[in-house]
């Protein structure tokens, strides 16, 4: 489907992907671009602030696709991103624009160039039994049932990794055999072909790690407590992806007053910063052709991708 080229920009939160996509769009097409989100959370509508979600200026400069798009009670898998991303592309090749593939869920690239492993589609009965077995004993009594089941998953997946707990509990529990089984069949589905160029920005651990704990800080000022109030007024179920965004559970203790503030900032700060680190590991294992952008400076990052990039 593709006869143009695409650009990834990939990393883990807070790394600056927004900032670079932004002058790449204009650095590389004067404009005529268009950025398309890669961020499983920042598909929801409800979370603009605590998913760092692009500002409304910056839409206004280039257009920005896939941004609020599902309420947060309308998961997306990694299928359906595929689905909605790939007429976003051609879309914008058609238009003779150059298409900006950004976002830190590692899962929606690869689903983009991959494909995805055909595992079958799960019954909604099992998926809720699942769901309702993990609340009511917990993650490691969880992880034990699952090891009873899969001991192939058990042994690749951490107790506290709900999750990815919960797709292979569900995955055996339907189908009869390991998620491992299904992952090590060839990808189906529709790709993305032709001319891709991988950028994957990889910044020293603790600038990440001081840039992820402002952020979160600079959230609270923009009203993230307020946004959380919100979501918290519409009653949606705590098992669903949106409601376990980074910072959401600890802020729905706060505006609950279940935590103080400080408790709430805290534990959301060292969440991000062990999520980031999950990113980074991630990205240097399953992107391992994208070109690594170390910077920090905006007009260095620059000056490295402009180096990787073709003209």
């Amino acid at each position: 489907m593709l006869n143009k080229r695409v650009i990834f920009v990939a990393g883990p939160t807070a790394s600056g992907k927004s900032e670079l996509a932004l002058r790449l769009a204009d650095v590389l097409a004067g404009g005529r671009a268009v950025i398309i989100n890669a961020d499983s959370m920042q598909m929801y509508r409800d979370l603009r602030i605590v998913t760092a979600r692009p500002e409304q200026a910056d839409e206004a400069c280039v257009p920005h696709r896939l941004y609020g798009v599902l309420d947060a009670d309308d998961p997306c898998s990694a299928a359906r991103y595929r689905d909605l991303a790939l007429p976003e592309v051609q879309s914008a090749l058609d238009a003779g624009r150059l298409p900006i593939v950004a976002g830190g869920t590692g899962l929606y690239f690869r689903a983009l160039t991959h494909g995805l492993s055909p595992v079958p589609d799960i019954p909604p009965d099992i998926r809720a039994a699942a769901q309702r077995l993990m609340r009511r004993i917990g993650n490691q009594k969880f992880h034990d049932a699952l090891r009873s089941r899969d001991p192939v998953m058990a042994d690749r997946l951490n107790p506290g990794d709900t999750q990815r707990c919960l797709r292979a509990f569900e995955v055996v529990e339907a189908t009869g055999r390991s998620l491992a089984d299904w992952q090590a069949m060839p990808n189906d589905g529709p790709v993305l072909r032709g001319d891709v160029s991988s950028l994957v920005l990889a910044p020293p651990r603790e600038w990440l790690y001081d840039r992820c704990n402002r952020r979160f800080e600079r959230m609270l000022d923009k009203g993230a407590l307020d946004e959380i109030r919100a979501l918290d007024a519409k009653g949606y179920a705590p098992d669903l992806p949106a409601m376990k965004a980074l910072g959401v559970p600890e802020l729905l203790r706060l505006v609950r007053g279940e935590c103080s503030r400080d408790e709430a900032v805290t534990a959301a700060q060292t969440a991000t910063r062990r999520y980031a680190k999950r990113q980074l590991t991630w990205f240097r294992h399953q992107m391992r052709d994208a070109t690594v952008i170390d910077a920090v400076d905006p007009d260095e990052r620059l000056v490295q991708a402009g180096r990787a990039l073709p003209q």
